[in-house]
């Protein structure tokens, strides 16, 4: 009994004396202290504005392959574009219909100008004249990227806005 009292009274004696000790979060570097910025207000574009959105490389419409009919996400760049030439009579544009490489030259030049085509079609719909619009087609002679990959293709099935000078 003696041998299982020591062993008992040991374990309730270290049982008594263990406590719940607190984790302490990992060290964390010091931050820079928090300042206070101000927001830059955003205005609109003017003709006077050394840089107009509108006019930035990039403002294109994408398609799918093999397609002329322009996507959903499309409609706010577009509504964009035609509200600018809605207010500025005196602005003109020019719709560049680009294909990717698959296909022959031909075909991708007729495509390319379908998709220009759909792109003034909307644009005229949407308030802008047809004289300021010019729909021409690049087929696949200007690539935005010349990999052999689906994600490149993408890039390339395409309509650009390129204003004409100002």
């Amino acid at each position: 009994m003696k041998k299982l009292l020591l062993p008992s009274i040991v374990v309730l004696a270290l049982a008594a004396c263990a406590t719940e000790q607190a984790v302490e979060a990992p060290p964390v570097e010091d931050a820079p202290p928090k300042t206070s910025t101000t927001i830059p207000t955003i205005t609109t574009p003017s003709r006077t504005s050394p840089i107009d959105p509108l006019d930035r490389a990039g403002n294109s419409v994408y398609f799918d392959y093999d397609s002329y009919v322009i996507r959903s996400e499309a409609r706010p760049l577009i509504d964009a574009h035609a509200k600018r030439l809605a207010q500025e009579p005196g602005r003109k544009v020019t719709v560049q219909g680009n294909a990717d490489e698959r296909g022959s030259r031909e075909y991708n030049l007729a495509l390319g100008q379908k998709r220009a085509e759909a792109v003034r079609r909307a644009l005229r719909l949407l308030g802008a004249r047809d004289a300021q619009i010019e729909a021409v087609s690049l087929g696949e002679e200007h690539p935005a990227c010349t990999e052999a990959s689906e994600s490149c293709y993408a890039q390339n099935r395409r309509g650009d806005f390129v204003y004409l000078g100002r």
